[in-house]
């Protein structure tokens, strides 16, 4: 890897380059655990059964739009506009903005996949595990024979060897891996789809068709992140030791990260709960103002503050108020507001994968999953009664234009608002959400489930409404 810049920036040429360095100094690897550690565990995978890539998952190409352009709209208007969204689709299922060297030379995580029996470190990650702490596989990736062979019990779950075969696949959704000539892992690095994307399970529990956007509420995200063999940067980077880098992730469970943590090394809430919030949908925020739980930017904001700060991606990304040492200390100290690269591998690649999250809807409810009596009932109540529809205004169930509260007005504290530059909550988008109820409601699932997210507002704002009224306004909220 080439040294870092005056600002920081590393730039990565070489994935499997023999020297791991840190962004700025030995600190600034961390803050990309969160995705980090599904790379840990990109080990889910079956036999051997070739080393061919699907095609889809080739890098992308730079976009090219059809039509003259003279007109502004028309046909050549939307030939563009598909064009954008396909070439956004392929960024966010297969990009990994060149962060390859930060998981591979920094954290080793291809020696933690490997294991020692393929030479790596450790016993190494297998298909079982992986499963088990969240990793999904696509299904159109994996060759008929491969198909055949699990159905008919004749993969090794339990051999990391496998990891090493669906990698070579392609087939592990969210993670890449690249491979030298003689077969051996030679780099590890992650894309958009790791968190939030997830599959039908059509083919069997965690193997299946991809849903792009979705939450993955199975990814045990601090658990993934343990297996890497290298935590001191992080525990540099937090001023503090590895064990206790290891309680903090223990903590998280399920479906949660906490990127916060790495600006402000804030780890567990004032009760004592861990501090990390849930991952959110990246579906139905079509016209939605701003995104993340706390409205921290606009979609392309968050795009470039994940691949760059998280992901750990070779790119340029600018946010002063990160200067902030009295809320950031962390990104402060580290100068995590203020990144230049000489190789930029993020900024021309935000506007496609911006359009290609924004043409992404959320899912219908399937049918019989809700009443529709009651959940007729209960959009009389969301309008009315309950006053819903004064902050989630239909159709997209947040407010036109600035959609932020504090915690104040809406019943809660104000602990993970405050860790955020808007210092509010933003208003969440409901539709879809059947999709994400495992893990609870709320930035950090305090709810677990939507009755009591009910109760809590009839509670804060003096509604009165009778059992039969909560229960009529949740099925309502499950039929959006």
């Amino acid at each position: 890897m080439a040294d870092p810049d005056s600002t920081g920036q590393t730039v990565e040429e070489d994935p499997a380059a023999p020297t791991p360095r840190l962004r700025v100094g030995t600190r600034r690897l961390a803050l990309g655990l969160g995705v980090l550690a599904i790379g840990a565990v990109a080990a889910v995978a079956f036999h051997s059964f070739g080393d061919a890539s699907p095609a889809a998952a080739a890098p992308a190409a730079p976009m090219q739009f059809h039509g003259s352009g003279h007109d502004g709209g028309g046909d050549d208007a939307e030939d563009a506009a598909e064009d954008m969204v396909k070439q956004g689709r392929q960024t966010f299922r297969f990009d990994t903005f060149g962060d390859e060297p930060f998981w591979t030379n920094t954290l080793k995580l291809d020696k933690a996949i490997e294991g020692a029996a393929n030479g790596g470190e450790g016993p190494g990650v297998s298909p079982a595990t992986a499963l088990a702490v969240g990793l999904k596989v696509d299904v159109t990736a994996l060759p008929d024979t491969l198909q055949d062979a699990i159905k008919a019990g004749q993969v090794d779950l339990n051999d990391p060897a496998t990891t090493l075969a669906l990698l070579k696949l392609n087939a592990v959704v969210g993670v890449k891996g690249t491979f030298n000539s003689a077969g051996s892992l030679q780099a590890v690095g992650i894309e958009c789809a790791l968190c939030h994307s997830t599959v039908d399970n059509s083919f069997a529990p965690g193997i299946g068709h991809r849903l792009d956007g979705w939450a993955n509420r199975d990814l045990n995200v601090g658990a993934i992140i343990g297996l890497s063999p290298n935590l001191q940067p992080v525990a540099d980077l937090l001023h503090t030791d590895v064990p206790t880098v290891h309680k903090v992730l223990n903590a998280w469970g399920p479906g949660k990260f906490d990127a916060e943590i790495f600006l402000d090394g804030k780890a567990f809430q004032p009760n004592g709960t861990s501090a990390a919030v849930l991952i959110p949908p990246a579906f139905g925020l079509a016209g939605v103002n701003l995104h993340t739980w706390t409205g921290w930017g606009s979609v392309p904001y968050w795009n470039a503050f994940v691949a760059i700060l998280e992901m750990h991606g070779q790119g340029n990304f600018t946010d002063a108020r990160l200067d902030n040492a009295a809320q950031f200390p962390i990104a402060a100290e580290n100068n995590f507001g203020h990144i230049r690269a000489t190789k930029d591998l993020v900024s021309a690649k935000l506007p496609a994968l911006q359009a290609y999250q924004l043409s992404l809807a959320a899912p219908k409810p399937p049918q019989g999953s809700f009443d529709p009596e009651a959940a007729a009932r209960g959009k009389v109540l969301f309008n009315g009664k309950a006053n819903c529809a004064s902050c989630h205004v239909a159709p997209t169930f947040t407010e036109p234009g600035e959609n932020l509260h504090s915690g104040s007005e809406i019943g809660i504290d104000n602990f993970q608002a405050d860790r955020s530059p808007t210092h509010m909550y933003r208003t969440s988008p409901l539709k879809g959400l059947w999709t994400h109820q495992k893990g609870g409601f709320y930035h950090d699932g305090r709810f677990p489930d939507l009755l009591s997210v009910v109760n809590h507002y009839n509670d804060t704002f003096h509604l009165n409404l009778t059992a039969a009224e909560k229960n009529d306004l949740v099925q309502y909220l499950l039929s959006l």
